[in-house]
C-alpha cells in the first residue's frame, strides 16, 4: 500500500489510486455507516475521503505511520468536520432574542422620559462623593471591593455611600411625584 500511495503522490497514477480505492473505500464506508448510521451519508463520506486522499496523497508520509492510519485519519477527520456542520444551530427569525419589543404607546414612553429626567436631577442634587461611587459602581459595573481598592476606601464605606446615595434618591423622586 505504502508504493501505491507514492505512486499517487508522485506521478499522479491513476492506477495506483483506482487500487487504493478499491482497497480502502469498502473499509471508509463500513466505517462511516458505523459512525453514522445513514448509508448516504457514509457514502459521500467515504467518496469525499477518497477524494482528500487523491488531493493530498503527498502529504502521507510512510516513516510517520501506515497507510491505514493515514486514511481513516483522513475519514475520521472528514466525519468529525460533517457532524459538526450538522449540529449547527439554524437561525429562527422568530426567536424572542431576535425579535425586537414592541414600540411602547406614547404615554409609557412619556412616562420614561420624565421618569429619566427626575432621576437626572436628583442625581445632580447628591453629593460628590456619593455621586462617584453611583456611577462606578452601576455605569461602570465595578464591583464594591474593586472600587474601594480604586478610591483606597474601606468596602464599608463604599456600601455605605451606595446606601446614601439610594435613600436621597428615592425620597426626591417621591417629593418629585
Amino acid at each position: 500500500m505504502t508504493r501505491l500511495m507514492a505512486s499517487v503522490a508522485s506521478a499522479r497514477d491513476v492506477e495506483a489510486f483506482e487500487a487504493l480505492f478499491r482497497h480502502y473505500g469498502p473499509r471508509v464506508r463500513a466505517f462511516m455507516l458505523r459512525q453514522t448510521r445513514d448509508i448516504s451519508l457514509a457514502e459521500e463520506l467515504m467518496q469525499e475521503t477518497m477524494m482528500t486522499v487523491w488531493n493530498k496523497a503527498d502529504l502521507f508520509y510512510p516513516e510517520r505511520g501506515t497507510v491505514d492510519a493515514w486514511v481513516f485519519t483522513v475519514a475520521r477527520n472528514l466525519r468529525t468536520s460533517a457532524f459538526r456542520k450538522m449540529k449547527r444551530p439554524v437561525f429562527d427569525p422568530t426567536d424572542p432574542a431576535f425579535v425586537p419589543d414592541e414600540p411602547l404607546e406614547p404615554g409609557e414612553q412619556l412616562e420614561r422620559t420624565d421618569d429619566a429626567e427626575r432621576l437626572r436631577l436628583a442625581m445632580k442634587d447628591l453629593p460628590p462623593e456619593q455621586l462617584e461611587v453611583l456611577k462606578y459602581a452601576f455605569f461602570d459595573d465595578i464591583s464594591h471591593r474593586k472600587l474601594a481598592a480604586k478610591l483606597g476606601l474601606p468596602v464599608g464605606t463604599i456600601k455605605s455611600r451606595i446606601r446614601m446615595a439610594f435613600g436621597k434618591l428615592r425620597k426626591a423622586l417621591e417629593d418629585a411625584e
